[in-house]
């Protein structure tokens, strides 16, 4: 269903379930200047960058030092093992702490933590794309742009192949 006609406040009045574009609509329909309306979500869009690389950031570290201390935990296995060279019986055990180390550490990081970095990454990624449209979208209501301009702005933040014409809802 097309959008009423009446200006911002005919936005007021809709359902907005993302809570990054009912701030800029609220901060439309409040009378703010859209200068402000843009360095307020470009903020917004900064900060919450930040925080998705702060917590990508905790897991590749993670994963980097997760086989050092595999490593650690092979070598602790390794001294246990030589230091009961006499006791035969002592010798598996050491040897298979050695070993099960090393393969929990390289679990650890490339199973869990690399993989869990990498996918914050790309939603960090994905999201920053997202405010970045409801952005473009909000600055091009504030400017009054023609809806169709607005439209082939928004239009590019698809793959080409998904950029057919809209088809009208029934």
């Amino acid at each position: 269903m097309p959008p009423e006609r009446g200006g911002f406040l005919a936005l007021e009045e809709a359902e907005i379930e993302n809570s990054f574009m009912q701030k800029g609509v609220d901060m439309l329909v409040d009378g703010h200047d859209i200068d402000v309306v843009r360095t307020t979500l470009h903020k917004d869009i900064s900060l919450t960058t930040e925080r998705h690389e702060f917590g990508a950031t905790i897991f590749k570290g993670m994963g980097d030092v997760a086989p050092a201390m595999g490593m650690i935990g092979t070598l602790i296995g390794l001294v246990a093992m030589l230091s009961n060279m006499d006791d035969p019986k002592a010798i598996g055990p050491a040897m298979a702490v050695a070993l099960l180390t090393t393969l929990y550490g390289a679990f650890f990081a490339n199973v869990i933590c690399l993989p869990v970095a990498t996918k914050l990454g790309n939603r960090k990624d994905e999201e920053k794309v997202n405010q970045s449209l409801v952005l473009d979208g909000i600055i091009g209501i504030a400017d009054g742009q023609n809806p169709r301009v607005i439209e082939g702005i928004l239009k590019s933040y698809l793959a080409s192949t998904k950029r057919g014409a809209a088809k009208p809802e029934d």
